[in-house]
């Protein structure tokens, strides 16, 4: 532990950090107007040092996360905005977050997740919790199927880059080193589940889209969805530590989200949606398989 606290903070373990206190912050227990761990207790939880933690806390400020004030702790001043018409919405105090939706597609025998997005960020968190679950057989899917559209990787993306020098290639490699991360972990732990025999059949596909995502799909069981934009946003980025620059990025975790629900009747707006997106989507899958 001593080995591994005095010699993390260059590596990339403050984003893990930063990632699993941004997922906690989406839609788990560290909710608008609640202080974070102290920096000593988070740096226990995660085995790293000091240093990684005010790194990855450095991040979250620069984000529009955290307020951090000294001696008054990190105080968490935004989360994921989902904006649901649905009756669904109103029956937890929270309401309907990215984790519930999730966790009920996983309840079903057979589940289908489709997703279209910029990054796989937002959703490995959500998949590993469920697979606590299923080893702690909470839940017994007898299927799971994961689609995913990224960008393609030859791509050139708009953001997120340097505002005052485009040809800067750091953050289109930073953008591919999370999202290959990302990727790995979501097939490792996904398809653990088959290996170990806990759930039957799982089948993980990634395709790579020549699209620049202007916006956030998930698709749940082909019976729900959520979707919303992205926001361009300027931010502070820390490269490495003491190098800082200004980035053009986009929201995605903190987005806001519009939840969609197919009911019994076709022409409903919600129904539309979520056929209508659902669609999209496989004309999109389908063409990259040509």
């Amino acid at each position: 532990m001593d080995a591994q606290q005095t010699s993390d903070g260059g590596g990339r373990e403050f984003q893990r950090v930063a990632d699993e206190l941004r997922a906690r912050m989406t839609d788990g227990p560290y909710q608008p107007g609640s202080y974070l761990p102290s920096q000593r207790d988070l740096a226990e939880e995660f085995g790293v040092s000091r240093d990684t933690v005010q790194r990855a806390l450095r991040e979250l400020v620069d984000e529009g996360w955290i307020e951090s004030r000294q001696g008054s702790g990190s105080r968490v001043i935004k989360t994921q905005r989902i904006h649901s018409p649905t009756p669904k919405a109103t029956r937890s105090r929270r309401g309907i977050t990215l984790e519930s939706l999730i966790s009920e597609a996983f309840e079903q025998p057979e589940v289908t997740l489709d997703v279209y997005t910029l990054t796989s960020e937002s959703l490995y968190w959500r998949i590993q919790q469920q697979a606590d679950r299923i080893r702690g057989r909470s839940i017994s899917p007898g299927r799971v199927t994961l689609r995913m559209l990224l960008p393609a990787e030859t791509q050139s993306l708009p953001y997120p880059r340097v505002k005052d020098d485009k040809g800067d290639p750091r953050l289109r490699e930073r953008l591919h080193d999370i999202t290959e991360r990302h990727t790995e972990s979501l097939r490792e732990s996904l398809g653990a589940l088959k290996t170990e025999g806990w759930v039957p059949s799982v089948d993980v596909e990634i395709r790579r889209a020549p699209l620049t995502p202007a916006f956030k799909l998930y698709l749940f069981n082909g019976a729900e969805a959520l979707h919303g934009p992205y926001e361009v946003i300027e931010r502070k980025i820390e490269l490495e530590p003491g190098e800082e620059i200004t980035a053009l990025d986009v929201l995605g975790l903190g987005a806001t989200l519009t939840h969609h629900v197919k009911d019994d009747e076709p022409n409903s707006s919600g129904s539309v949606f979520v056929e209508s997106m659902q669609k999209w989507f496989d004309s999109v899958w389908n063409l990259l398989s040509e």
